[in-house]
């Protein structure tokens, strides 16, 4: 699904991301660990579209998309989740859902609009007709008319889940979906990436700064630290790995 080869991201004399390669199979569920300052969020930034990497390749489903712009490559089937919360926050929960699938259903034009003649109706019933169910699915369709800028913390969360998830990924990037968030918000939230995972057949890859979230959900764990992998494998390897425990272990004493 998705390839890194030999990554490299400066920023002036800063190196962001050193020499980073890894595959992430289609519908596996990846984890991506490192302490704060690793590089975690600027893969995703690479991988989405942000950045263009100083060197190296992205390729997804067979296609260099390491040029590419953030609008084209979500079209190719990549969504996102930002660490701060990016929501339409005065727009209410349903109204979020249904701009980002905006693209995904037909269209009509700005007469049909305006006099809500011909498509409109359809289109904007299939709209909501989506948005609903994919509230559902997350446990948020009780919050469809409320703005989204009142919800609980946890569940804005869920939303942005959600608003990635109205975009028909193939690809579904976390970043650190858990920031902020008490160990019951966190528990509930491994549970709802898991359904996700298993409903959707998506390819999901999760970066957190906590290693235990990622070990409870992953599989597939990769470490980052100083922005080079350090190491890649299950759960277990990961965690008795010498290079993690003592980037974990250096962090900490900080």
């Amino acid at each position: 699904m998705l390839e890194l080869s030999h990554v490299n991201m400066n920023f002036g004399g800063v190196v962001a991301v050193n020499d980073v390669s890894f595959n992430i199979p289609l519908e596996s569920l990846t984890g991506i660990i490192g302490p704060n300052g690793a590089g975690k969020t600027t893969i995703f930034n690479i991988i989405s579209g942000v950045y263009t990497p100083s060197s190296g390749k992205i390729i997804f489903k067979g296609e260099d998309i390491t040029s590419y712009k953030a609008y084209k490559i979500n079209k190719m089937g990549i969504a996102r989740t930002f660490q701060n919360l990016r929501l339409f926050a005065r727009s209410t929960v349903l109204e979020n859902i249904i701009t980002a699938a905006q693209n995904k259903f037909s269209s009509y034009d700005l007469i049909e609009a305006i006099l809500h003649l011909g498509r409109w109706s359809t289109v904007e019933s299939d709209l909501k007709n989506f948005g609903m169910d994919l509230l559902e699915r997350v446990g948020l369709a009780d919050r469809a008319d409320q703005e989204a800028g009142t919800l609980p913390y946890g569940l804005q969360r869920k939303l942005e889940i959600a608003r990635a998830l109205a975009t028909k990924p193939e690809l579904l990037l976390l970043d650190e979906p858990a920031a902020g968030m008490n160990p019951e918000e966190v528990n509930d939230l491994n549970n709802l990436i898991l359904q996700i995972h298993e409903d959707f057949k998506l390819t999901i890859l999760v970066i957190e700064h906590h290693m235990d979230m990622i070990m409870k959900i992953c599989p597939h764990v990769i470490c980052l630290n100083f922005g080079a992998k350090i190491a890649e494998g299950t759960g277990d390897e990961i965690q008795n790995n010498s290079e993690v425990l003592e980037a974990y272990l250096g962090h900490n004493k900080q």
